[in-house]
């Protein structure tokens, strides 16, 4: 009886299968949009998914300024961050991120929902957010992927 040979995923086989992706997050909710760029960005996605290797796509977020925090989680939801002195713990509205920084609203909540350790930072590398509706990656020849599991607001 012949026996079946395992596949294993190598990281070259991963590499050499790296497409760029451009979501438009414009009117889609935080959470939701944050959820489907972590699955490319893990590589979920594709057949050749493997949990210990970095099997994603580069993913351009544009139109970050104009997404969405449901409920009144822009009033009531801190960033914290901290200087690294002893009793400077800053805390920041999510409102007041959105108008200085609504890149790092969205960075911040789709690195979460990568793995954390070295492996999950590297995964963050091959994400870029833009707060307006241009980027600078023409030249990769992105794929416009439209996220249909977001809920856009009513």
């Amino acid at each position: 009886m012949r026996k079946m040979k395992t596949f294993v995923t190598k990281q070259s086989d991963a590499v050499e299968n790296r497409k760029w992706f451009v979501v438009d997050a414009e009117g889609m909710v935080l959470g939701r949009l944050a959820t489907e760029v972590a699955y490319i960005l893990r590589g979920k996605h594709k057949t050749i998914y493997a949990p210990y290797l970095d099997c994603g796509d580069h993913v351009i977020v544009i139109n970050a300024d104009k997404v969405i925090l449901t409920s009144d989680k822009a009033d009531r939801k801190y960033a914290y961050h901290h200087t690294g002195y002893t009793g400077h713990l800053r805390a920041k509205l999510y409102r007041e991120l959105m108008v200085d920084k609504p890149e790092f609203v969205v960075e911040k909540a789709v690195k979460g929902m990568l793995p954390k350790g070295p492996l999950g930072r590297q995964m963050g590398t091959k994400l870029k957010v833009y707060a307006g509706g241009q980027h600078p990656h023409a030249a990769q020849n992105p794929e416009v992927r439209t996220i249909t599991s977001s809920r856009k607001s009513a």
